[in-house]
């Protein structure tokens, strides 16, 4: 049984990692029966549950989806702390938690490799950050992993899978944080841990993300992965407007079904082995609210996402 739930997660890191191409053929206009138009408060907090972290022996509370954070693990980390006086940021930009469901072997732990790796980068005044330049590439020399990835009709792995959440991740804080957003690419796929028009994906040598740093101070930036979950923040000197999310859906496509035959399910039987989700064509901006009361809106492009197929068992087809 453990062999069988190992080569469906399989299948699951196959669908996500085939998306990490920016599809730009039109999506099907069909009505938008799944996917609503959306306008998101960045303000708001993700689910907490308190628990026990380890790292530092202190009350943590862990959430139970992604969303923007304040508390965040390392707040006592004397490492930390001795980077916000050298650079003189003690204040919090924005915070981010990326919530991995059930992440692949080797995928969380490239993404907690990615994370130490990101911790304690300084981008300067007017600087352009580069996640490949900073953290790739991500390669076993390097520590990383290898994870599940299908190429064609078969199963085999490739190094470094994951590190596409430290790329949402940083994204949402940059735009928490109001950053120039330099280059972002949008999973070919939609992915379940970030919402639509909310991710990014990287590539080493063909698709980065970058942000600059459009402050007159240097922004610090910091990284921690606990278990599944991978929290990036942004430090600096002044708090930024507050921002809201506004995606409006285009076109959906719904997610086709396939199905696999399993003789061990009663008849008439389903089981759901992957959700599928639908695909979306969505426009994204952000209002930005200055502290005089005027606001700003910055339009962030169109994402294109080919649905992901439902892959369903049964045990005969009719």
């Amino acid at each position: 049984m453990k062999i069988k739930n190992y080569v469906l997660w399989i299948m699951i890191s196959v669908l996500l990692f085939c998306s990490t191409s920016c599809n730009l053929k039109k999506a099907e206009k069909v009505p938008e029966e799944n996917i609503e138009n959306t306008e998101e408060n960045i303000g708001a907090q993700a689910n907490i549950s308190k628990v026990g972290d380890e790292t530092n022996g202190i009350e943590f509370g862990f959430p139970d989806k992604s969303g923007p954070v304040t508390e965040l693990p390392w707040e006592e980390d004397q490492k930390f702390i001795e980077a916000q006086k050298e650079n003189e940021t003690d204040v919090l930009l924005a915070g981010y938690v990326t919530v991995l469901r059930d992440p692949l072997p080797g995928e969380e732990y490239n993404v907690h490799l990615a994370a130490d790796s990101l911790a304690g980068r300084v981008v300067l005044p007017e600087h352009v950050f580069s996640q490949n330049n900073s953290i790739g590439p991500y390669v076993e020399s390097r520590g990383y992993k290898k994870g599940p990835t299908y190429v064609g009709s078969r199963v085999t792995t490739t190094t470094g899978g994951g590190v596409c959440k430290i790329a949402s991740t940083l994204y949402n804080v940059s735009i928490l944080s109001n950053m120039g957003i330099v280059e972002r690419h949008s999973h070919g796929m939609p992915v379940p841990y970030v919402p639509y028009g909310q991710d990014a994906t990287v590539a080493y040598g063909v698709k980065d993300f970058k942000f600059k740093n459009n402050k007159d101070y240097p922004v610090l930036i910091w990284a921690k992965g606990i278990e599944n979950n991978l929290y990036i923040a942004f430090y600096g000197k002044e708090k930024p407007p507050k921002i809201k999310w506004q995606h409006n859906v285009l076109a959906t496509t719904k997610a086709p079904r396939e199905y696999r035959i399993n003789p061990d399910l009663e008849e008439g039987e389903e089981k759901v082995i992957i959700e599928g989700m639908d695909g979306a064509r969505v426009d994204s901006c952000v209002i930005i609210e200055h502290p005089d009361g005027t606001t700003e809106k910055k339009n962030l492009g169109i994402s294109y996402y080919r649905p992901m197929p439902y892959l369903i068992e049964v045990r005969s087809r009719t």
